[in-house]
């Protein structure tokens, strides 16, 4: 907690400091200079991405032996990262959609709640994977975007990798149980596992495509180390537990990729939030709201077909 709030602190710093000699005009300017084309291929990587956390779901349904059409696994997890990634604390709000979507299809709650737990091991595997391959093959490159040495860079990369490689190793041994805040949960085994980690990278990779098309032009930063900044980022968000990441994530952008001024970077920064999170969030409650009003004809119009006295 305490962590919490010193990086809060140090994200408002930043931003504060960064707005504060901020031109508005330039603001303006830098997001009217974004083209069209950029701005589609933003979208076109977003998709990607959310289709790539679909996969998330239908993964872990898998690992619990749990059918369920592929219909639902869609609905349940983009509505429910769509939300949680906007309002925060993912345990609660993507544990509350799914388990409004997914009990419908006859999953309980404490499958929901298995469900949510193998869901996020994909996304920090894949995590894991990138910032890894990234440090290992570039560590020289991003000492620039990190402040660490290359050799630092090359021995964290190693390490992550060694990691995950121990992982692999240790699940393809044969069922591993663990617990999780008291829930029982089989953690899965090695075909799994390369599957979570296939998802998690190709929904990092286009996560960070989608800000990476429509960063300035001038910034000269390779898709590889931005991935590995995008990452630290996405960590120190996740560290400050604020919605989104949102200040934290920013902060460690405007510091680590370079850019022809402040204002050109912030343009970007705030039209991959629209994109990304805002965009697919209230999509995801005109779904939620399509689907229960299509829920509520459905039942009305099986009431009313039943024959008079039938109860």
């Amino acid at each position: 907690m305490a962590l919490s709030l010193v990086i809060l602190a140090l994200s408002v710093f930043v931003l504060a400091r960064t707005i504060s000699d901020l031109n508005l005009g330039e603001l303006r300017a830098a997001i009217a200079a974004t083209s069209l084309e950029q701005i589609l291929a933003a979208c076109f990587f977003t998709t990607l991405s959310y289709l790539a956390l679909t996969g998330y779901d239908a993964v872990a349904l898998r690992q619990l032996r749990i059918s369920v059409p592929y219909r639902t696994t869609a609905l349940g997890s983009f509505t429910s990262y769509a939300i949680s990634f906007t309002l925060g604390f993912p345990l609660i709000t993507a544990g509350t959609v799914r388990y409004w979507i997914y009990s419908r299809a006859g999953v309980s709650a404490a499958k929901v709640a298995s469900l949510t737990v193998i869901a996020g091991l994909t996304f920090w595997l894949g995590m894991a994977l990138v910032i890894g391959i990234a440090l290992t093959i570039q560590p020289d490159e991003i000492s620039e975007v990190n402040m660490l040495q290359g050799w630092v860079n090359l021995i964290i990369g190693l390490g992550v990798l060694f990691a995950l490689m121990f992982y692999l190793a240790w699940v393809s041994r044969g069922h591993r149980r663990v617990s999780v805040q008291g829930l029982r949960l089989e953690l899965p085994g090695l075909t799994v596992t390369l599957s979570q980690l296939t998802l998690g990278v190709i929904d990092l990779c286009c996560a960070a495509a989608a800000l990476y098309v429509i960063l300035p032009a001038g910034h000269e930063l390779d898709f590889i180390s931005f991935c590995a900044a995008y990452v630290f980022a996405c960590l120190l968000g996740i560290a400050s537990h604020m919605p989104g990441g949102i200040g934290a994530f920013e902060a460690t952008m405007l510091n680590t990729v370079p850019a022809p001024s402040a204002a050109a970077l912030l343009a970007s920064l705030l039209l991959f939030r629209v994109i990304y999170y805002l965009v697919p969030f209230v999509l995801a409650l005109a779904l939620l709201g399509a689907d229960e009003a299509l829920r509520r004809w459905n039942s009305l119009r099986a009431a009313m077909s039943r024959p008079e006295g039938e109860g």
